[in-house]
């Protein structure tokens, strides 16, 4: 057989790249990619020779695969089936592609055979080939199919742009139970829940809130009817970032959206949160995402197509119609938008969309195609039009707060605006416009200014006022004004007061009664006086006494919706009225007598006194001696008690009552020796503390010391102990004496607690005129007015239900006597008790 090549033709291999380098038919070796079940899913492009490189775009070895280069060529075209199928029959085929995809268009003829673990594939551009009349009608009517999926696909973005960077809430609901179906940001926002737990939720199951206030009704009802729901300032309770449900006002607009075949298919809910506008106007809510799945099954439509002319040309008809549709319902769902919208092309920012609300604003002179200079003029002199530069230039959004314009159809009057300018881009993502969201927000921001207006016009006539006047607003009664008179008043600074909640503004009036009074007032609504009212007030340091009596006036404020949110409290001191009028009273009533019998009553006196020294002093030493002579004989006692139980035979303990008497004879005698004890300690108890002298005492480390020996008590009560001792760092006053008096007051406080709640004790201390007052607050099991003139006594026991002797107070009494002090008692059953010890302050 005679040789292929001349004897002096180059190696094959060169010969072969020449020859692939000089065809004009562009070839490619392509490798076949296997899923794991060995099924062909993709192939690699191992080489593509220089005119298979010019025809379709790409390099000799491309890094990428036939699918992800080209993904239109599995379903939609067939030219990966092709490849598939021709690999798999080892037979050379051919075919011919119109292939109007991924940046190619053209007609190609493919052959292709599989060589080795290769397929070799040779492809001819053969668009020069006459095409018959069908195949050009096919060829219109694929081009016209990607025009209509490209404005689709424009219309898809726009939609999405506008729906993601809207500022007002939008949200779509399906089906009978209000299904949440599309929800952005701004509402999921408003309902203070995730768009995770709403999307897919019926409308009540997703916001709880909202059952029973009616609004599931009205989307049944818009969907029933077909006819629009517009809601203005409507009231909604909502839940809030921090858990409380509260009541917002909103603009919303319930639509009927349509399907293709002008069914309902949901409701658009497009909100507004116009809350600050019904206490000063109100703001955006929500805008819908659901037309999103109407441009998914026009790509679906799109991408359908048959073999046949007619069929094809009609689904492309069938595509612009929807494209129209689409255009339509996104043009009607934005005119009814309660906010501005306009979209702008190109640098010079020419109109492409406006909605209702925009061309009313600018007076009727916006035109679609004109650019926003040439048609609102003012917009350039006012800086607007080189905000809308900025974004279109940087391809950065822009958004403002409150932006003043004023409108030449509106001469003298100022508009505000809530801006946000976002760029528009193009499938290269090259920006080719601006859509502008605008929110009108004059009547907040003039609401606001005229507010604040107000306000500083209150403060101004509330400084000059001589009056005491303050206002507290909220649950916490905080002090919202304050004028210079109640500052005074007070002790405190403004800035002391101003912004905090009264009681820890004034911590002084705690515990005096104001609590139920300002309780009351916010309660009921009515106005509450207080004449000639006893105060204890925090104001040493500006010279004025503490204790005050004054005269109140207490009305309640209500803000827009008629609920009680403060109050104005308005006070007047008379102190020196009612000292007057008590000093004229009791020298009216006593001066007379005291003329008379003073010579007398000072004789009567000095020998009463004379008589109760004498008295205390045998009185102290008979104790004394009595409890140290019956020490002996009840220790006797005690001793015949021990030997009785030693020779008690063993058949006298099963009588029953023996070994109970004996137990009762027992812990009579401890009984009796511990009042023994007693009588001994009250016995020294005067001379103890007349040889006690004052000291230096750190209150603080004292009472740290008795809390760690309270420690294990407190821990098993379940108390907490609260102290406040700034006021007195140091107290003059015998240290063992002062421990006495804290423990017993503290101890006290444990052990007659109340089961119904824990424990809380207070301790504090402060100076008040010449006494240094310290004061135990609990709030136990309390006393009846009878049970406090009775606290006091010896061996006086109020309580059974725990260990004691009745002495302890007693004690502490006298030491405090002694001392020169008093102690008072201020209880309630059932609330608490609070121990008042005035010692005093020396120098």
């Amino acid at each position: 057989m005679r040789p292929i090549l001349p004897a002096d033709a180059p190696a094959p291999d060169a010969l072969l790249n020449t020859l692939l380098e000089v065809s004009q038919t562009g070839v490619m070796l392509l490798r076949p990619i296997y899923e794991a079940g060995g099924s062909i899913i993709d192939f690699e492009l191992e080489y593509l020779n220089p005119a298979a490189q010019r025809l379709l775009g790409q390099p000799e070895h491309p890094a990428h695969t036939l699918l992800s280069i080209y993904p239109h060529a599995g379903f939609a075209t067939g030219v990966f089936a092709f490849y598939r199928d021709t690999f798999e029959s080892g037979v050379s085929r051919q075919e011919h592609f119109n292939y109007q995809y991924d940046g190619i268009d053209g007609y190609f003829r493919v052959v292709a055979r599989a060589q080795g673990p290769l397929l070799v594939v040779s492809i001819a551009d053969d668009n020069d080939t006459p095409r018959t009349a069908m195949q050009e009608a096919l060829r219109r009517s694929q081009q016209a199919e990607q025009q209509a999926r490209a404005a689709a696909e424009t219309e898809r973005n726009l939609l999405q742009a506008i729906i993601t960077q809207a500022t007002v809430a939008i949200g779509l609901f399906q089906g009978d139970e209000c299904t949440v179906t599309a929800a952005n940001d701004l509402i999921c926002a408003i309902w203070s829940y995730p768009k995770g737990e709403v999307l897919g939720r019926p409308l009540l199951e997703a916001v709880p809130e909202l059952v029973g206030q009616g609004f599931d009704d009205l989307v049944r009802e818009v969907a029933r009817t077909k006819q629009p729901y517009i809601g203005e300032e409507m009231p909604a309770q909502l839940r809030q970032p921090n858990g409380r449900v509260e009541t917002r006002y909103f603009n919303f607009a319930f639509q009927p959206l349509y399907g293709p075949t002008n069914e309902v298919i949901g409701v658009v809910d497009i909100a507004v949160d116009v809350t600050e506008q019904v206490l000063a106007r109100r703001q955006v809510q929500e805008l819908n995402e659901q037309l999103q799945q109407l441009n998914t099954e026009l790509e679906g439509r799109v991408q359908q197509r048959t073999a046949e002319v007619q069929q094809a040309l009609a689904e492309a008809e069938h595509q612009r119609g929807q494209a129209r549709l689409q255009q339509e319902l996104l043009s009607q769902i934005l005119g009814q938008v309660p906010a501005i919208i306009v979209t702008f092309s190109g640098p010079d920012h020419r109109f492409t969309f406006f909605n209702e609300h925009y061309q009313t604003l600018a007076g009727g002179r916006a035109v679609l195609g004109r650019p926003w200079a040439e048609c609102i003029p003012e917009a350039v002199l006012q800086g607007l039009a080189a905000m809308a530069d900025g974004v279109y230039n940087t391809g950065q959004p822009l958004i403002t707060r409150e932006t003043p314009a004023e409108l030449v159809h509106e001469p003298g009057r100022s508009r505000y605006f809530d801006i946000t300018a976002q760029p528009l881009l193009d499938a290269q993502q090259q920006v080719r416009g601006v859509q502008v969201f605008a929110m009108d927000v004059t009547e907040r921001v003039l609401a606001r200014t005229e507010r604040e207006t107000r306000q500083r016009e209150l403060q101004t006539i509330f400084e000059q006022v001589p009056v005491p006047i303050t206002i507290l607003q909220g649950p916490q009664l905080e002090v919202q004004l304050a004028n210079r008179a109640i500052c005074e008043l007070w002790g405190r600074s403004p800035a002391q007061v101003l912004g905090r909640p009264y009681f820890e503004a004034v911590p002084a009036t705690a515990g005096q009664g104001f609590e139920e009074i300002l309780a009351g007032v916010m309660q009921t609504g009515e106005t509450f006086f207080i004449d000639e009212q006893p105060v204890q007030l925090d104001r040493a340091h500006t010279g004025l006494p503490p204790l005050g009596y004054f005269n109140f006036a207490f009305q309640a404020l209500r803000d827009a919706t008629g609920t009680f949110n403060g109050l104005v409290a308005i006070g007047t001191e008379v102190t020196d009225q009612v000292l007057a009028r008590q000093q004229v009273q009791q020298l009216n009533d006593q001066l007379a007598a005291i003329n008379e019998e003073m010579q007398a009553t000072n004789q009567q006196l000095a020998d009463t006194n004379h008589r109760l020294s004498r008295t205390n002093a045998d009185l102290d030493t008979f104790v004394y001696s009595a409890s140290h002579d019956l020490k002996s004989p009840i220790t006797n006692v005690e001793g015949l008690l021990l030997a009785l139980r030693e020779h008690l035979p063993p058949e006298a303990y099963k009588y029953e009552h023996v070994p109970q008497l004996l137990a009762m004879m027992e812990d009579a005698v401890a009984r009796f020796q511990q009042t023994l004890l007693h009588l001994t300690d009250v016995s020294r108890l005067q001379q103890n503390t007349t040889n006690q002298p004052p000291e230096a005492v750190d209150l603080p480390s004292l009472v740290e010391a008795v809390r760690l020996d309270m420690a294990p008590e407190l821990e098993a009560a379940g108390a907490t102990l609260e102290t406040e001792l700034d006021g007195c760092p140091t107290v003059k006053f015998s240290a063992k004496n002062l421990r006495s008096v804290v423990y017993n007051l503290l101890s006290n406080a444990i052990k007659y607690r109340t089961p119904q709640r824990p424990p809380h004790v207070r301790l504090h201390c402060r100076h008040v005129g010449q006494h240094v007052v310290l004061e135990v607050h609990d709030n136990g099991l309390g006393l009846s007015e009878a049970q406090c003139r009775e606290l006091f006594q010896l061996f006086r026991r109020l309580h059974n239900h725990v260990p004691g002797s009745g002495v302890g107070l007693y004690m502490i009494n006298k030491i405090v006597e002694n001392a020169g002090g008093s102690i008072e008692v201020r209880s309630e059953l059932g609330v608490g008790t609070t121990f008042t010890v005035f010692l005093p302050a020396t120098e």
